[in-house]
């Protein structure tokens, strides 16, 4: 599971081109908001930055896998929530201010946390303790640029130009889940050899990882009496992981092909999961009709 142009560039083009849509729905006071409600944000970030890792560390010991899918999936638990979540919780009708913000904040913590988490599951899996060095700087910009930057200008097209940036969100959101379509598609025809081994390895631990993030995200935005759209936000930002990056970590910094198969299987389940997590999203949120 070497990186390639699909997973280096194709894939994040074609991500950050969804948050450009993204951002034309967005307006400042979506984000005054959240300041006025920071224990959303507080309940997300605990979820995806704690109690993530330990359900990805808890199903690596309780199901059979090899040592080094076990630190494959680790890597995957403590990642950091892509453009994927942002995408799934605005098709979600979901919180996507909320969403986009879990995701910068997440994206700032996971920088001490990655290698933390990962030396901790090396040494316990494989019993090794050389640690790594991530490459922030680089992956602070690929998370700017896909995420923060895009959904920037559409904001500011939103701003300066209120009346067509409106039609051309509807149109943005069904080239959303055009793209999303063939983000899929594509991943099934270049994995498609591969994919009944790596399903067999790790699709029942994967699984449970993508199950029980969300019910763990939802359930925190029950217990905390949050909003329902920021419930369903918190379910699919705890969810939906960088599967690029792990992939990045795995078969990039720590030179392992095979300890980056839980993160290529994630990165074609999660868009499954995601995908019922939209569906259930549509069903308790109504649509917002045009006044």
């Amino acid at each position: 599971m070497q990186s390639s142009v699909f997973t280096a560039v194709l894939l994040p083009v074609a991500l950050a081109i969804v948050m450009l849509g993204m951002g034309l729905s967005l307006v400042p006071e979506d984000f005054r908001r959240i300041t006025r409600y920071p224990r959303a944000v507080a309940v997300g970030t605990v979820c995806q930055t704690l109690v993530l890792p330990l359900l990805g560390a808890l199903i690596a010991l309780v199901v059979p896998m090899e040592p080094v899918m076990a630190v494959g999936l680790v890597v995957v638990a403590v990642c950091p929530g892509g453009p994927s979540s942002n995408l799934m919780t605005y098709l979600a009708r979901g919180d996507v201010a909320l969403s986009v913000t879990l995701t910068a904040v997440s994206s700032l913590i996971t920088v001490v946390t990655i290698p933390l988490f990962t030396n901790l599951a090396l040494q316990h899996f494989l019993g090794e303790g050389a640690a790594i060095a991530l490459p922030i700087g680089t992956t602070m910009l690929q998370i700017v640029l896909i995420t923060l930057l895009p959904t920037a200008i559409g904001m500011a097209i939103r701003h300066r130009f209120p009346g067509p940036a409106r039609r051309l969100e509807k149109q943005m959101g069904r080239l959303a889940g055009g793209l999303l379509a063939l983000i899929i598609l594509l991943l099934f025809i270049r994995e498609a050899p591969k994919l009944p081994g790596f399903l067999a390895q790790m699709g029942l631990a994967i699984a449970l990882l993508n199950l029980l993030a969300m019910l763990a995200g939802f359930l925190a935005g029950r217990l905390f009496r949050l909003p329902v759209a920021q419930q369903v936000c918190i379910a699919i930002e705890v969810g939906i992981q960088n599967g690029t990056l792990a992939i990045a970590i795995t078969a990039g910094l720590l030179n392992n092909p095979d300890m980056a198969v839980p993160a290529a299987v994630y990165s074609l389940l999660m868009y499954v999961f995601g995908f019922g997590a939209v569906l259930c999203g549509r069903r308790l949120i109504p649509a917002v009709l045009p006044a």
